[in-house]
């Protein structure tokens, strides 16, 4: 299969990538991101640790990850009318958290929104645009106060 788009010529902008550093242990990051994107605007319906999974399943040895799906359900609502309902196939909008190191965590974000549209399941219309811009503001506001 040729994919439709050459990966390595994406901008990370282009699909709305945030990553910042946390200095603090695992666990105390996860509360502070999930707090952090609950007063910007989202909720959290979907978490998980792939890492603890992993390790009990199939004895991976990872270290701590964790992923906190975040959703803003008035931006949410409109994606999926803009999308003929497409867009639920990406939802959450994931809030990776990993330890880079122990005291040290990496916290990633990826605008499926962005992603969407790369990939034909979103239009390039001015109401998606908006949709990409609201969800960008409010993803901004919690990178700023992580």
């Amino acid at each position: 299969m040729t994919l439709p788009i050459d990966p390595s010529q994406i901008d990370p902008d282009d699909i709305g990538e945030q990553q910042a550093t946390l200095e603090m242990d695992h666990e105390e990051a996860i509360e502070h991101v999930r707090e952090v994107f609950t007063d910007a605007g989202f909720g959290v319906p979907v978490e998980f640790s792939p890492s603890e999974m992993l390790n009990e399943k199939v004895d991976a040895g990872r270290d701590p990850y964790y992923v906190l799906g975040a959703c803003n359900p008035e931006v949410a609502d409109r994606a999926l009318d803009a999308t003929d309902n497409k867009l639920g196939a990406l939802m959450a909008c994931n809030v990776v958290i990993w330890e880079e190191a122990p005291g040290k965590q990496r916290v990633y974000h990826v605008s499926i929104m962005r992603i969407a549209r790369l990939v034909g399941m979103a239009p390039d219309d001015d109401e998606m645009a908006s949709i990409v811009a609201d969800t960008g503001e409010l993803v901004d506001e919690a990178f700023e106060n992580l």
